[in-house]
């Protein structure tokens, strides 16, 4: 790989992380969180029957969301404060 190709990746990448952290909040995260506990207290009441797959789905969609906005904010805070590494 050459130096070139590096940048351009680290370009896109910083790209796809701004773009993501204007759609990707704390609300995304609990909604999902939301969506979940309901589904599962109505299955809970017996309002009506969903299969555990919905709940994991959920579920994951939740870590998903959460891992993006660490991700996220971690880049912010290396970019921000440069951390010097002993050699």
């Amino acid at each position: 790989m050459t130096g070139s190709d590096n940048v351009y990746k680290d370009f896109l990448l910083f790209f796809l992380m701004v773009r993501l952290e204007k759609f990707l909040g704390y609300e995304v995260f609990l909604i999902v969180g939301f969506i979940l506990a309901v589904l599962s207290l109505g299955k809970l009441m017996g309002v009506y029957d969903l299969s555990s797959d919905w709940f994991w789905f959920l579920a994951g969609c939740g870590l998903i969301v959460e891992g993006m906005i660490s991700l996220i904010k971690q880049k912010k805070f290396d970019r921000k404060y440069k951390i010097i590494e002993r050699q």
